[in-house]
């Protein structure tokens, strides 16, 4: 299911059209002309902001990146099983590391030093408040695409988490940017499904590796899953004639308004400090998801197929079942964080992660994948809460700066949640147990959404203006 058969299923989940090409809004937010006497409304403020649909083509073109970030990023996941086996030594004992091939420990590290690495992202999404949203959204994918495939020819494990600790930053500001541009293209009405959007891009480009892995069998390996990053790198000029510059981020740096050219941040990755409390809360709760997300997502493959005994195509199925259920999460998801509020959205999606968490470690066959689709669902209805209130909390100077900080962030929780996964499983030599330590103090901290601003039916010029 790609983006465009995704944004009808949206559309009709309403019953409501939103493929207008275009709309106007000046900057006060409103629709059409700024009032009369309004302060606002001398020549450079008054200027319309076109917005497009959130099916128009340049959306669609954003989404088609996240899609294939998704496919090279999620790469290392979906193939860590036969990365363990060829690198490692399997045996005929009980013990993770006879039946995985390494032990937790050390797919632990070499996970976290992948994630970590994604640290490297913030001023890669930094930059796109400097030079562009386009510009740097074209380089980093391509760039990220690249080393996922030179990642095929692999010598050795380490050589393997080297290479995705490079590529990683760039597929992962990637991902940054394109919520960002999702949230500046549109107004509030289609902000949440435009996100949705970016989101179901990523999951189909991620599902793609593990379907291709089923598909394929033994045959493959993960020196030819890597390789076929080659595809979607070809097909990035394609790309580059859809992609536009946000106009809201053109108006910024228009030489003819010099007061928001100059609101930019004079150092890079700062922001300023009215904004530091909420953008640190906002980090807590990165932290606090990515904890979870990290070790439950990444450590999947490796468990259900090395130590519970499951099938590739058990497995492919798994990701299969993954597509549907993953967009009802994004159509709940999207339709509470416009109804019901972006905080309560994503507060009670949050602490549900955490228990799907917790059932799909629990043991069997039938609880990974109960656990596993559970997650899916929550988590697509997470994404579109969370993404449209973090960029409709910050101005349009910032806002790629911060996207930056809140995946560093979750690159923090997600290394922190993979290294102390890793060592509860070897010291306790049970994946249920670990997981049931990592996930059931993150329930805690969804009562921090609480302290944030409700933006639901606020245009971005009203919720965070420059």
């Amino acid at each position: 299911m790609g983006p465009p058969l995704l944004s009808l299923a949206l559309e009709c989940v309403d019953g409501n059209p939103t493929s207008r090409a275009t709309s106007d809004l000046t900057s006060t937010g409103a629709t059409g002309p700024s009032p009369p006497g309004d302060p606002g409304a001398d020549a450079s403020s008054a200027r319309r902001v076109r917005l497009h649909g959130w099916r128009h083509p340049a959306i669609l073109a954003v989404g088609a990146a996240t899609v294939a970030a998704g496919f090279a990023q999620f790469g290392a996941t979906t193939a860590l099983g036969d990365v363990a086996h060829a690198f490692g030594e399997t045996g005929g004992g009980t013990s993770t590391v006879a039946r995985v091939g390494l032990s937790g420990t050390t797919l632990g590290i070499g996970l976290a030093v992948v994630r970590l690495a994604s640290l490297a992202s913030l001023p890669l999404a930094a930059l796109a408040d400097r030079h562009g949203r386009r510009r740097m959204l074209l380089g980093c994918v391509s760039g990220g695409l690249a080393v996922t495939a030179l990642a095929a020819l692999s010598p050795g494990y380490w050589w393997f988490v080297a290479l995705f600790a490079v590529g990683r930053p760039m597929l992962t500001a990637t991902n940054a940017i394109a919520v960002v541009v999702a949230a500046e293209e549109t107004e509030t009405r289609d902000r949440a499904k435009a996100i949705a959007l970016m989101t179901a891009g990523y999951g189909i480009g991620a599902g793609l590796t593990a379907l291709i892995r089923g598909v394929a069998g033994e045959g493959l390996g993960f020196r030819g899953l890597f390789a076929l990053a080659l595809v979607p790198l070809a097909a990035v000029p394609l790309l580059a004639r859809r992609l536009e510059e946000p106009d809201r981020y053109q108006r910024l740096r228009a030489a003819k308004d010099p007061q928001l050219a100059n609101a930019r941040p004079a150092v890079l990755g700062r922001v300023r400090a009215d904004l530091r409390p909420r953008l640190l809360l906002l980090a807590v709760l990165a932290f606090a998801i990515a904890f979870v997300t990290g070790p439950m997502n990444t450590f999947l493959f490796v468990y259900a197929e090395n130590a519970l005994g499951m099938s590739r195509s058990s497995t492919a199925a798994m990701v299969l079942a993954a597509a549907p259920v993953g967009l009802a999460g994004l159509l709940i998801g999207r339709w509470a964080a416009d109804r019901l509020g972006r905080r309560a959205t994503a507060a009670s999606a949050q602490a549900l992660v955490a228990l799907a968490g917790i059932l799909t470690y629990s043991g069997s066959r039938a609880a990974v994948a109960a656990g596993y689709l559970a997650a899916v669902l929550v988590a697509s209805a997470y994404a579109p809460a969370i993404g449209a209130l973090g960029s409709e909390l910050f101005p349009t100077s910032v806002r790629a700066t911060v996207a930056g900080w809140l995946v560093a962030a979750g690159v923090l929780g997600a290394v922190a949640g993979l290294i102390t996964f890793g060592l509860l499983t070897d010291a306790l030599d049970s994946f249920a147990t670990a997981a049931v330590l990592i996930c059931a103090p993150v329930v805690l901290t969804c009562v921090l959404f609480a302290r944030l601003p409700e933006t639901r039916g606020l245009e971005l010029e009203q919720s965070a203006p420059d």
